[in-house]
């Protein structure tokens, strides 16, 4: 995109130039700061570990959003299977901790089972602790490591994307037409499990993905940042980007569908596009019936 010489862009210009100078440190993140930062690796997770954090936080878990597991029985207890969720209540995910809590209490602390998240959540302040419950960086060939194992994998597609969406499309699965999911589970013929969660939407008032902002900072580029969410939230009000904030105690449902077999339904050459709004069909009527259940907002 090129601006002209005028107020407006001499202002883009200077926003530009600044976030540069703000930013340096880290906008050279594969070269810079973040390669510092272990991106978490499978000989992470730890057991032991799990077994001595999962009841506390389980405890503070279910005091503040009085989460609703159901459909558990769905995810195999034996063999390889792809979890795939929507993702939502912005950088702090409330369904992660409540779906890694659930799946390591059903499967036991012992069965394989890894999440992949963007390497920002992996340099955030819950790392420490999602590394011991298996979470890796984002990349294909975790992914395919994981399920070459015969480990139950959980990916959430829609990524930094569905995760920022505004509070109004609470009740939208937005995966943003990402059908990587598709192929990696076709690719090993693994289950696809449906997870699908309502109420982290209700933690912030997310106003924005705010991707507007990503591409004129260019960490787009940069960071690999598509947005940079506009939110109200606990304590700052208007929240900084990518800051922990305090969530709202909203009442969490996590509901598990019926697995998916894509070679049995789609043959082995499928429509990926048919494919895709199949399974995100099924994902949307699921998470509709949720919010047909929702009486009010956070309360549930």
């Amino acid at each position: 995109m090129v601006f002209g010489n005028g107020a407006a862009g001499q202002l883009i210009g200077t926003v530009r130039a600044v976030s540069r100078g703000a930013t340096g440190p880290i906008r050279r993140p594969l070269s810079g700061l973040i390669p510092r930062f272990r991106p978490g690796t499978l000989e992470d997770r730890d057991p032991d570990a799990m077994r001595e954090i999962l009841p506390g936080v389980w405890l503070l878990v279910s005091i503040w959003f009085r989460p609703e597991v159901r459909g558990l029985h769905h995810i195999p207890r034996e063999g390889p299977a792809l979890i795939v969720g929507n993702h939502t209540g912005g950088l702090q995910s409330p369904e992660v901790f409540i779906s890694n809590l659930a799946i390591a209490s059903y499967l036991g602390t012992e069965h394989p089972f890894y999440q992949l998240a963007h390497r920002m959540v992996l340099n955030s302040p819950f790392a420490w602790m999602l590394r011991r419950f298996g979470t890796i960086e984002a990349d294909p060939r975790n992914a395919d490591l994981v399920l070459s194992e015969g480990a139950v994998l959980q990916v959430f597609p829609g990524g930094d994307y569905e995760v920022f969406r505004p509070t109004w499309e609470s009740a939208k699965i937005d995966f943003g037409g990402r059908k990587g999911f598709l192929r990696l589970a076709h690719k090993h013929n693994v289950p696809i499990v449906p997870q699908v969660t309502i109420g982290g939407q209700e933690t912030a008032f997310f106003l924005s993905r705010g991707e507007w902002l990503a591409k004129l900072l260019q960490v787009d580029r940069t960071l690999r940042l598509k947005t940079i969410p506009i939110m109200l939230a606990l304590p700052y009000g208007i929240a900084p980007p990518f800051m922990p904030f305090v969530p709202l105690p909203s009442k969490i449902v996590i509901q598990y569908g019926t697995p998916i077999d894509l070679r049995a339904e789609y043959g082995d050459d499928p429509d990926w596009d048919v494919a895709y709004d199949e399974v995100v069909g099924r994902m949307q009527y699921i998470l509709t019936s949720l919010q047909a259940e929702r009486k009010l907002p956070v309360i549930g």
